[in-house]
């Protein structure tokens, strides 16, 4: 997911947003520990959409964007 995409939506769809990217991670850190997750580098993008999200929901709740 692109920053300029996460700044199109207002703060509550971004709160159902990484809410969602947490369910994922979780989904794929089970996945991990049960040995059924063929393609590692997914959990490393979904961390990194959870912090892009995080940082522009919390620049939307400032006033900054």
């Amino acid at each position: 997911m692109k920053a300029s995409e996460l700044r199109g939506k207002d703060v509550a769809a971004l709160e159902k947003e990484v809410t969602d990217l947490l369910k994922a991670h979780f989904g794929l850190r089970m996945q991990k520990a049960t040995q059924q997750l063929s393609d590692t580098t997914q959990l490393g993008k979904v961390r990194r959409d959870i912090a892009r999200a995080k940082t522009i929901l919390a620049q939307k709740k400032k006033g900054a964007v």
